[in-house]
């Protein structure tokens, strides 16, 4: 290998290395997706629980149906919206 090629080399690696280093993904950006993948499921979860304990306080007697039911239905769709958002960012 002459010493035009071995530079040519050296230089496409570092240009590689620098490009490697830009891409990757710092602490504070991965924890920003974190945080908003916790959000996409519980928020529907919480939400569920509270309009299910609520439809459960005007039913006659103590029942949890709707708690449980809405509990399930916002798990499903916080796992739906999760997989929504990693399919379309990812």
């Amino acid at each position: 290998m002459n010493d035009k090629q071995l530079r040519k080399s050296v230089e496409q690696q570092i240009k590689r290395m620098q490009r490697a280093e830009k891409d990757r993904p710092t602490l504070l950006a991965q924890s920003v997706f974190m945080g908003t993948l916790s959000l996409l499921l519980v928020l529907p979860v919480i939400a569920g629980a509270y309009l299910g304990n609520w439809l459960d306080d005007k039913a006659d007697g103590y029942s949890i149906h709707w708690t449980i039911g809405l509990i399930v239905a916002g798990l499903i769709i916080g796992m739906a919206n999760v997989y929504l958002y990693m399919r379309e960012h990812h």
